[in-house]
């Protein structure tokens, strides 16, 4: 298993930029497809985000899109989520997560999680 470690979160005006980290450890980086999901208070864990292990596909939710860009560094084992335009609908706990081999926009489908990170969107 990866260990992963997000930061960058905060509270922001709507309207407002954040960017997220995510640092990886413990197994090769450049294996593993990145995502982002987030959670908002009383709601599930849903999908905003994922990036293919060479960074050539990416996916996002159609909440975000338009709006947010996944990124990575393999040199620096660490995966970005470029937040612009934020929305107070688009506060939550922020979490990264990694599976071996190809990207998917399934939860289910990444076996290594980070503990996450707030971002609060005020109006």
């Amino acid at each position: 298993q990866v260990q992963l470690v997000e930061s960058g979160g905060g509270l922001v005006q709507a309207g407002g930029s954040l960017r997220l980290s995510c640092a990886a450890s413990g197994r090769t980086f450049s294996n593993y497809a990145m995502g982002w999901f987030r959670q908002a208070p009383g709601k599930e864990r849903e999908f905003v985000a994922t990036i293919s292990i060479g960074d050539s596909i990416t996916y996002y939710a159609t909440s975000v899109k338009g709006r947010f860009t996944i990124s990575r560094d393999n040199a620096k084992n660490t995966v970005y989520l470029q937040m612009n335009s934020l929305k107070v609908e688009d506060t939550a706990v922020y979490y990264c997560a990694a599976r071996m081999g190809s990207t998917s926009t399934d939860m289910a489908a990444f076996g290594s999680w980070g503990q996450g990170t707030q971002v609060t969107v005020s109006s």
